[in-house]
């Protein structure tokens, strides 16, 4: 803990995110930001600063827990069916690129898209977290 480590830190208390009870009595101010009288359980979490109002992870309440998720896409493939002949060049149907070959050979061009499919769908990819507002000791 930093007041183990530094000496101007020696009589400050540090307790460890780890979901343990505390006393208000010991603890009064901490009772005042956590009145549960519990402290979050962040091990094995992903930390991420809570939004705010700012936009960009909105809807979510301090110290609420999020899901991992992926974000959905998708992966394209091109599928060629062969059939006899001699010279040539032939593009891709969606017109994304062409490539050399024997287009009497090819009886069959076709494009498939594969889509999503993940269990958890989101519009980023994310790793499990806990929104968390980052403060800093100013006294």
């Amino acid at each position: 803990m930093p007041n183990e480590l530094f000496p101007s830190m020696a009589g400050m208390v540090f307790l460890k995110s780890n979901g343990a009870s505390f006393s208000s009595t010991l603890y009064p101010k901490l009772a005042l930001a956590y009145p549960a009288l519990k402290l979050a359980d962040l091990r094995g979490e992903f930390i991420r600063g809570w939004d705010d109002g700012r936009g960009a992870d909105s809807g979510r309440a301090l110290m609420s827990s999020q899901a991992d998720a992926l974000q959905n896409h998708g992966h394209r493939t091109i599928r060629l069916r062969f059939v006899g002949g001699s010279g040539g060049n032939f593009a891709i149907p969606d017109g994304s690129s062409e490539f050399t070959g024997d287009n009497d050979l090819v009886g069959d061009v076709s494009a498939r898209n594969f889509n999503g499919g993940a269990a958890r769908i989101a519009g980023e990819t994310r790793p499990r977290n806990v929104a968390f507002n980052y403060i800093v000791r100013a006294a």
